[in-house]
């Protein structure tokens, strides 16, 4: 009896500490590697984030999305996209040289170098991403053919950082929110954690 009662001394404490990082796991937090060079300078290929899946998402949040099923595109072996929200539902979104219009005004983009504002943005409405004459397309987005005048209900626009090299809401069109997994975070010792964590609270230029 005494050695029944010493099994489960140890056995309920493990137990209960699965299950609790189970349900943290599941309605909380959770590990994400970055795969690729898309958020650079900010996110590298191969650094570890957290994925907090209860925050709210704002214009300028990094979040990470089931990508298999957005981007037709999707190379093999991947699975989760990391970008950033530019757009919410009713927005208005264009590019002009490198700049970005949100519902007309300009967002401030200090959080990427002047190299990859320009390089790769390209100029665009969401009317032209969507008319299947942009040279981004190339037929394999989920966009409405020439009908996109704003962000629908229930979905978000998205870029990469590194704007040059990241397939992203320009290729295949918007995200859907049932597909978000969360808000990607980085502690607050990393280089770079105000261009990840708190971008949103200073989206528009001032």
């Amino acid at each position: 009896m005494e050695r029944i009662k010493s099994i489960f001394s140890w056995i309920i404490p493990i137990a209960v500490g699965l299950l609790l990082a189970l349900l943290i796991q599941a309605f909380l937090l959770v590990p994400v590697t970055v795969n690729g060079d898309s958020m650079l300078n900010n996110l590298k290929n191969g650094e570890r984030i957290w994925v907090f899946k209860t925050e709210k998402v704002h214009r300028g949040s990094v979040i990470v999305f089931d990508a298999k099923k957005e981007d037709p595109g999707i190379q093999a072996g991947e699975k989760d996209y990391v970008k950033r929200v530019i757009g919410v539902p009713g927005d208005k979104i264009e590019a002009k040289n490198g700049d970005i219009y949100v519902n007309g005004k300009e967002i401030s983009q200090k959080y990427i170098s002047s190299y990859n504002r320009t390089t790769g943005t390209s100029n665009w409405t969401l009317k032209t991403l969507s008319s299947g004459n942009s040279p981004f397309v190339s037929g394999k987005s989920h966009w409405i053919d020439g009908k996109a005048i704003t962000v629908p209900a229930g979905n978000y626009f998205v870029l990469g950082d590194n704007r040059s090299k990241s397939e992203d809401s320009r290729y295949f069109g918007f995200v859907k929110k049932i597909h978000v997994l969360g808000i990607a975070k980085v502690f607050p010792w990393a280089s770079r954690h105000q261009e990840i964590n708190d971008v949103w609270k200073n989206f528009f230029v001032k």
